[in-house]
């Protein structure tokens, strides 16, 4: 072999090596290491192998001269058996090459195929029949990682003379080349196995904080995971998006990544909510809901009133039927007002100030409970029945909106990698709003990342449709972007991605995803 053919294939060599280092999925790996190898050695066809728990499988099938590529990038299925690890006693198979090679970790490099009697090939005899096709020299090399482990095989069929184009064996030059080639291959490979299992992982403890939320309040668990959904649908109409002010927004699959995990954590912060505010359902459920109590109470102010209407009959039968007239008032008066207290516990969009006047004239009513007089609803309890919207007085509100402070903190506490720096910006920007008055940082819309925007439209848009909330049914479509309309018009969400959000209909993909039939009122 000439000098100068070694130092084309250690340059080559060289070559893959750098390539090597900057790919980053899989198959783009392995590609380069077959196709890599099939250069460095001149071998008109090769099989890149990887190690399954008790057989060994094509991974890609090259052949120069054949024009034949299958697995990979291809994209054509490799329809050909795996070879077994193992014979039917449980003894290594090393009967056949390429397990061989991975048993005894052993490079194999054999001349001619059909003057070989130590291997069965009648794997390669037979493709040879159907492809006429002749398989003479086999270059078998284990890929061996930093602990010794063999994590594919990589074997070369037919090296070819440069000058005469004949078939000749793999020279020993070749042969070291390849293995040079197999370790930097098997380390590459290795470090990837690390990397996809880290981020494994690390989605796997995201998904298991989510489910903690989920374990702790059915009512959130399912937002959790809607969120995110929503958010990547919205962030991807933006990035298709060719005109006005998202023309020049664009995502790389790093960026699709880092906000898919901001979206699922942007609610971390709500492992630290107490359980009670995060399920409360009614305006005066605590532990159990204290409308029963107060419903007590009026049960016992109705006995009362019967007892003095019976006293008051004994003591002047001849004006009975106006006594039991007032009684009858008194009682529907009572039924009313409890019916109305009802009816104000389970919360709403507004409370009118009438309704909160009532409430305030019901609670001036006294009770006798033990000879001593008790206001029909204490003060905690009228505190709670005027809340205007929902169900959550100020101090609760002010609970769950420190949610938002908690997951900011916890995930800035996170030595994020330089591909998910911006997680905690996404996930902790949900609740501000364009204007500045949003919470926690009071961020205007130009403070802020697109990222963080979309993800304030996904978040509000999944609370108002969905129905596994405690204190509400879910809206219609409609209903909801009835709301969200608004929220635009009084500067609360990005004007631009509500836009982006009708014109896509990305309301109508989640809705037919997520929502029941019922709720989808628009098209």
């Amino acid at each position: 072999m000439s000098d100068s053919r070694i130092i084309k294939q250690l340059e080559k060599l060289i070559e893959i090596g750098i390539a090597l280092s900057s790919k980053m999925e899989t198959e783009q790996l392995l590609e380069m290491i077959l196709f890599g190898a099939k250069s460095i050695t001149g071998a008109d066809g090769g099989t890149l192998y990887s190690i399954q728990e008790k057989s060994i499988r094509m991974e890609i099938v090259h052949s120069t001269s054949l024009n034949l590529w299958l697995g990979g990038e291809s994209q054509n299925p490799i329809n050909l058996p795996e070879i077994p690890l193992y014979n039917e006693d449980g003894s290594p198979n090393l009967s056949n090459v390429v397990s061989y090679s991975y048993h005894k970790k052993e490079t194999v490099n054999i001349v001619d195929v059909y003057n070989n009697s130590k291997f069965d090939f009648s794997g390669p005899k037979k493709f040879d029949q159907i492809n006429n096709y002749r398989s003479k020299s086999f270059l078998s090399v284990p890929l061996n990682n930093h602990e010794n482990d063999t994590i594919g095989v990589l074997q070369l069929i037919n090296a070819v003379d440069d000058g005469t184009g004949e078939t000749i064996g793999f020279d020993e030059v070749s042969y070291r080349f390849t293995e040079a080639l197999a370790s930097q291959a098997a380390i590459v490979l290795t470090k990837q196995h690390l990397i996809n299992d880290l981020e494994m992982m690390f989605e796997s403890l995201i998904h298991l904080v989510a489910t903690a939320i989920d374990d702790k309040s059915p009512y959130t668990g399912g937002h959790c995971r809607r969120v995110p959904e929503l958010t990547m649908m919205l962030a991807e109409a933006a990035h298709n998006t060719q005109s006005g002010y998202l023309k020049d927004f664009t995502m790389t699959d790093n960026d699709r990544y880092e906000l898919k995990i901001a979206g699922w954590l942007h609610d971390c912060g709500k492992i630290t909510t107490p359980e009670y505010v995060v399920d409360k359902a009614t305006k005066l459920e605590t532990i159990f809901d204290c409308v029963e109590l107060v419903q007590t109470r009026f049960e016992v102010l109705k006995r009362d009133a019967q007892i003095k209407m019976l006293e008051q009959k004994i003591a002047d039968p001849a004006n009975s039927a106006s006594y039991e007239e007032a009684y009858q008032q008194e009682i529907a008066q009572l039924e009313s007002d409890i019916a109305f207290i009802k009816k104000s516990n389970t919360g709403g969009e507004f409370m009118r100030p009438d309704d909160k006047e009532r409430i305030f004239t019901i609670a001036k009513g006294r009770w006798l409970k033990g000879g001593e007089s008790l206001p029909v609803l204490s003060e905690n309890e009228v505190k709670n029945l005027i809340i205007e919207r929902g169900t959550l007085n100020d101090e609760e509100r002010q609970k769950i909106n420190h949610h938002i402070v908690a997951t900011i903190a916890m995930l800035n506490k996170i030595n994020f990698p330089k591909h998910l720096k911006r997680v905690a910006e996404y996930a902790g920007g949900h609740h501000e709003k364009m204007d500045g008055t949003g919470y926690p940082n009071k961020l205007t819309r130009e403070q802020m990342s697109i990222q963080a925007r979309v993800m304030a439209i996904a978040d509000i848009f999944e609370a108002l449709t969905a129905g596994d909330r405690p204190y509400k049914p879910g809206k219609t479509v409609s209903q909801a972007l009835f709301i969200l309309k608004k929220m635009k018009e009084e500067q609360h969400i990005d004007p631009d991605l509500y836009d982006t959000f009708i014109e896509q209909k990305i309301y109508l993909q989640y809705a037919q995803k997520f929502l029941s039939p019922a709720q989808i009122d628009v098209d």
